[in-house]
Order: C-alpha cells, then sequence, then structure tokens
C-alpha cells in the first residue's frame, strides 16, 4: 500500500454481507440514542427541578448525563449517515477520536468522584457535608475535565503527522485511537506507548481508586451491628456500583476485542463499540430511576 500526505479521512466500517440489514441495524441505533437522550435530559431536568436532589451525588451523575449526552452525539448521528445514507468517509476521524477518549476519561473521573462520595457519606458521615460542598463538586468537574483533555489531546496529534496507507477502512462506525493507529504506515511505538501510558494512568488508576474505595466502605459496614442495618447503607452503593459496571465492562470489553480479537467477525467489532459507546449513556438514567425515589416521583408527574 502506498502513503497519501493529504489530511487523512478514513472509511466506516459497515457489515459486510449484511448490507440489506443496515436499515434495521438503524433503526435499532435510533432507538437507543433516542431512549438516551431522553434519559439523560430527564434526569438533568428532575435534578434541576428537586431541591431535594441537589447534593453531590446527584450533581455527578448530572456531570455523567452531560457527558453521555455529548459522546452518544458526537458518534451516533454519523453511524446512522452510514448506515441510511451509505456515506462512509469521515473527515474529521481525528477530533471525533479526541472527543471520544476525552469523554471517557471525564466519566472516568466523575465515577471516582462519586466513589469517594459514598465513601465519605458511608465513613465519615459527620464531615460529608463539609468535605463535599457545591463548591467543591464545581472544582471537581473542572479537574475532571482538565485531566481529560490534558491527557488525551495528544492522541491525536500524534497522529496527525503520520503518513496512512491507501486502505483507511476501520472496525467500528466511529473513530478510536488504536483503530485508526493500525492503519498508519509508519512506526507508531511512541502513540502506542502513550496511548496505553494514558489509558492506565486514567481510567487504570480510577478503577483501582474505586475498587480500594469500596473495600475501605465493606469494611466500614461490616462493622455495623445488624445485617438490616448493613445491607440499608450498602443499599446507597448499588445504584453507583451499577454505573461503574455500566461503564467498565464496556470498556474491557472492546479493549478485549482490540487486543486478543482479530480473527473475530467484523460484526463483533461494530456490536462492541456500539456496546461501548451506548449501554452506559442508556443505562444510567435507568438505574438512577429505579433507585431514586424523588426522580421516580418527578417522571410519574410528568407522565
Amino acid at each position: 500500500n502506498s502513503s497519501d500526505p493529504s489530511p487523512p479521512s478514513f472509511t466506516l466500517a459497515s457489515i459486510p454481507g449484511l448490507e440489506v440489514a443496515h436499515f434495521w441495524m438503524a433503526i435499532l441505533l435510533c432507538s437507543m440514542y433516542i431512549l438516551a437522550v431522553t434519559g439523560n435530559c430527564a434526569v438533568l431536568f428532575i435534578v434541576k427541578m428537586e431541591p431535594s436532589l441537589h447534593t453531590p451525588m446527584y450533581f455527578f451523575l448530572c456531570m455523567l448525563a452531560a457527558i453521555d449526552l455529548t459522546l452518544s452525539t458526537s458518534t451516533v448521528p454519523r453511524a446512522l449517515s452510514l448506515y441510511w445514507f451509505s456515506t462512509t468517509e469521515i473527515g474529521a476521524c481525528l477530533v471525533q477520536l479526541f472527543f471520544i477518549h476525552t469523554l471517557s476519561a471525564i466519566e472516568s473521573t466523575v465515577l471516582l468522584a462519586m466513589a469517594v462520595d459514598r465513601y465519605v457519606a458511608i465513613c465519615h458521615p459527620l464531615r460529608h457535608a463539609a468535605i463535599l460542598t457545591n463548591a467543591a463538586t464545581v472544582k471537581i468537574g473542572l479537574v475532571a475535565m482538565a485531566r481529560g483533555v490534558a491527557f488525551f489531546l495528544p492522541l491525536p496529534l500524534l497522529l496527525l503527522p503520520l503518513p496512512f496507507c491507501s486502505s483507511r477502512v476501520l472496525s467500528h462506525s466511529f473513530c478510536l485511537h488504536q483503530d485508526v493507529m493500525n492503519l498508519a504506515c509508519a512506526n507508531t511505538t511512541p502513540s502506542v506507548v502513550y496511548g496505553l501510558t494514558a489509558i492506565l494512568l486514567v481510567m487504570g488508576l480510577d478503577a483501582l481508586l474505586i475498587c480500594l474505595s469500596y473495600i475501605l466502605i465493606l469494611k466500614a459496614v461490616l462493622r455495623l451491628a445488624s445485617w438490616k442495618e448493613r445491607l440499608k447503607v450498602f443499599s446507597t452503593c448499588i445504584a453507583h456500583i451499577c454505573v461503574v459496571l455500566a461503564f467498565y465492562v464496556p470498556l474491557i470489553g472492546l479493549s478485549v476485542v482490540h487486543r486478543f480479537g482479530k480473527d473475530l467477525p467484523p460484526l463483533v467489532h461494530i456490536i462492541m463499540g456500539n456496546i461501548y459507546i451506548l449501554v452506559p449513556a442508556v443505562l444510567n438514567p435507568i438505574i438512577y430511576g429505579v433507585r431514586t425515589k424523588q426522580i421516580q416521583r418527578r417522571i410519574l408527574n410528568l407522565i
């Protein structure tokens, strides 16, 4: 393959042999996107309108909702144009790549902040209001944004000067760093090393600290006198645990597919990519809607 010095544009992956099913694939994707947008907008509206939810935990939930809205909107409409109108070429691939990885890093940081919130609320309840104030919550949100940008802005910048081969067909219906990097006709070692380092220092470190926070929470819960009291206290963490799993399980699954699934059918790569983008955005509002009586009440009133 020869290299092309023009600005990089890439071809989004369709489903080989299943072109006739693209319309129905798009219907499913569009339905999930509408559900994600509706659910996350509802969370933002309900938290704004319900004074009892003006607490750090639900401000963090609003941050997750805003992140999921931005992430799904920056990817799904472009994928829908692929399935409905067969517009396979994407020119702003590196821009989309930046948004996907940066927003994922911000979401990981917010999930860690929510874990810290649960730790302080359970292990140091008398100090919770003094430690996690509204001002502190805003600062955490700003730090999460700065951290995501600082760690993942170099990803597209490292790819930008590379020559890309004439075959620029991606494995997904959106742009991911490892997927784009594999199409370069040059030494990608700096990009490989930096990408792995960024993932480990952000998502990897966050996951480790979240696990540590729950180990400390479990130790505190097990010191309580009765099982009924233990279950009551730990039940306040169930929603957050589900949200953490909804984020990290698709992330790990997509990483495993990229690392070990080169021989898997293209359909597997496409499905795993869509799960990674849409499952957290769809599930997060449902999880907190089921677990929060104020949100349930507001939804019933709206209906």
